[in-house]
């Protein structure tokens, strides 16, 4: 697996600073403007970098939702007056559905137009989308909630955060500086790897989790006993946090990277099995192992992050 990192830094008095270059677009439009959308609007516009922000949504009532919250200059119904002129195109809808949006906006694309997207699987979009616009360069910045919608929208949501772009051989090079070059301006740290490579391991790290929790709350709430309800504390409540996402978009992840994500699975099963095995054992040192080399493996990994 090939990842490459995109950044620029200087020295200066012994301190290693991380350049953000200046980027600017006449116009950009996000095409959906709930949580991620709302969010590169918003910090878009607090960072100066558009002449216009224009956002496309579906419901009538949304277009005085974008606004208020200020995400977008205008919004729109009309797909056409939402991408005509735009200089950077930013796909934020459910990967399931963005072939047949392309399908519609592409006829009204400039040719210099950049595209990029924000979904959280890659290999399909990529595979679909590349071959029908050559300046397309996808992308996922790794941050998010379990909130939706635009209200919810942060400008300061990617600073820090990593952001993979997918390219390929095939890509314009130059779209692909422009899309490392935005997302990088959004204050993220902008990693390439390979579509099928970040679909392997979002797989792991981000879809397995919540695919987890959500059986863990269909499995305790869902099949409740007697007297449990006042048992489910703050340590339930914490931990089963990302249950709350939108069922839409999950169903969305889940069919598009549908085997990774089972491949992940295997994965808990055999630590699962291995477990349970204990507990019938009454395997004192498999339990002492098991639960010690869960405490040092995420210890050692908070502890990697304090460094960086």
């Amino acid at each position: 697996m090939c990842v490459k990192w995109f950044s620029t830094f200087r020295f200066e008095n012994g301190v290693l600073h991380r350049i953000i270059r200046p980027v600017e677009f006449p116009k950009i439009t996000l095409v959906g403007v709930g949580l991620l959308g709302g969010s590169v609007g918003l910090a878009v516009k607090q960072r100066g970098m558009a002449g216009q922000v224009t956002g496309y949504v579906r419901r009538v009532e949304s277009v005085e939702e974008c606004l208020a919250t200020g995400a977008v200059d205008e919004a729109t119904q009309d797909l056409e007056a939402a991408v005509t002129g735009a200089s950077l195109v930013i796909l934020c809808t459910p990967v399931g559905g963005m072939v047949e949006l392309v399908e519609q906006l592409k006829p009204h694309l400039s040719v210099d137009t950049v595209i990029t997207d924000v979904g959280s699987v890659k290999a399909s979009v990529v595979h679909a989308l590349e071959p029908v616009l050559p300046r397309f360069v996808g992308s996922h910045p790794m941050c998010g909630s379990e909130k939706a919608g635009v209200a919810h929208a942060r400008g300061d949501l990617f600073e820090g955060a990593a952001c993979a772009i997918t390219p390929t051989n095939q890509t314009d090079p130059t779209a692909v500086e422009t899309v490392s070059n935005f997302w990088n301006a959004l204050g993220s740290n902008v990693i390439s790897l390979t579509a099928e490579d970040h679909d392997a391991i979002v797989a792991r790290t981000s879809h397995l989790p919540h695919v987890l929790v959500t059986a863990l709350v269909n499995a305790v709430i869902g099949q409740p006993r007697e007297g449990e309800a006042e048992f489910l504390g703050t340590g339930f409540r914490d931990t089963t946090r990302l249950a709350s996402g939108s069922p839409n978009l999950w169903c969305d992840i889940a069919l598009t990277n549908a085997e990774a994500i089972a491949d992940s699975i295997d994965g808990v099963q055999n630590e699962l099995q291995k477990l349970q095995a204990a507990l019938h054992a009454r395997d004192v040192s498999q339990l002492e192992a098991f639960f010690a080399k869960g405490q040092t493996l995420r210890d050692d990994w908070l502890k990697g992050l304090e460094k960086d």
